[in-house]
């Protein structure tokens, strides 16, 4: 990807929370209104000759369509997670991509668009299955999550002091079914929505039939793995916080806006980064760096376009800007 016209890979992964909210309940339109927000931030990358590969989670949203199915299931039975992961691929991708082409077509960019519907192939011997944390859906109250997981057999796990939310098995990705797919399209010069919500998790058996089975991929790692199988330089991750931060929501929070690998794998050992949250963006962006990914930037929807001007921009910019564009973490 990198190599190809001499022009370098960024692979942008926007979190489901991005588009909905932290609460869940986003509406159609509001989604749509921050679909509009991140491909016009984009549109720089695009001007400056970067191929892009957008990819984006799903937890709220494949949350409440599980909701939304086993409210109905005594008139029709409802779809398993695996279907409704790639249903949310389809609705999310859809808005993505609508509101992208819509961009080309104010900026006098000629490229096409696809949203790929993405199988990954996860390992049905992956510890995840009998830890599940992956936090999908709305918050509850402790009540509510007690009666949720009596009645509905769901496992319930405090979200950071906010609230209880459902938690799903949350497998690493192994491959990518349609990466070689994914490959020729990029090589053609076309904008690819792929893996979305982490991809549908499937497994692959010994005559390599494919199956789907009940997980969520988390998002972060498929991007680095998409990001890696097609060479890529940059990892931008996009998340409802505009920087990493230690000891965050202390008096002794400290506010991170460069980190090396070395003290990525240091903050991480020493827990302040923990699973369901930021954890797996930070194990996410080493796994990327240490395969000979280049830089990767952790920030928000809102200081989005600064961390993107800080990756275009050949000379440096100024303080002011430098810290409104996230945090970067290098080799």
């Amino acid at each position: 990807m990198s190599e190809a016209n001499g022009t370098k890979g960024v692979v942008v992964a926007f979190g489901g929370n991005v588009l909905i909210g932290q609460d869940g309940k986003g509406s159609y339109e509001d989604q749509m209104k921050k679909s509009e927000m991140m491909c016009e931030n984009l549109i720089k990358l695009f001007k400056s000759g970067y191929r892009v590969i957008i990819t984006h989670g799903n937890g709220p949203q494949v949350g409440n369509f599980l909701m939304q199915q086993e409210s109905l299931s005594k008139i029709i039975p409802p779809m398993p997670i695996d279907v409704c992961n790639a249903m949310t691929q389809g609705q999310i991708g859809y808005m993505i991509e609508q509101k992208l082409r819509g961009k080309f077509v104010e900026n006098n960019i000629k490229k096409s668009v696809v949203t790929l519907i993405t199988q990954v192939v996860v390992s049905q011997k992956d510890p995840a299955f009998s830890n599940p944390t992956k936090f999908i859906g709305l918050f509850f109250t402790k009540r509510e999550s007690e009666t949720l997981s009596r009645n509905e057999g769901w496992t319930m796990k405090e979200d950071r002091g906010r609230g209880y939310r459902r938690v799903v098995p949350s497998p690493m990705p192994i491959d990518i079914v349609e990466k070689d797919e994914i490959r020729e399209m990029v090589r053609r010069d076309v904008v690819v929505i792929a893996s979305g919500g982490g991809g549908i998790p499937v497994f692959r058996d010994k005559n390599g039939m494919l199956k789907g089975t009940a997980a969520v991929i988390d998002k972060d790692f498929a991007a680095e793995k998409l990001a890696n199988l097609l060479s890529a330089e940059i990892l931008l991750l996009i998340t409802p916080v505009g920087h990493i931060s230690l000891f965050y929501g202390s008096s002794k929070q400290k506010d991170l806006r460069n980190m090396s690998v070395d003290e990525a794998k240091r903050y991480l050992s020493e827990g302040h980064f923990p699973p369901g949250s930021i954890g797996p963006k930070i194990e996410a962006s080493i796994k990327f760096l240490s395969s000979g990914g280049k830089r990767v930037i952790i920030t928000s929807l809102e200081a989005m376009d600064n961390a993107i001007r800080k990756i275009t921009s050949l000379e440096a910019m100024d303080d002011a800007l430098r810290n409104k564009s996230g945090t970067e973490i290098t080799p």
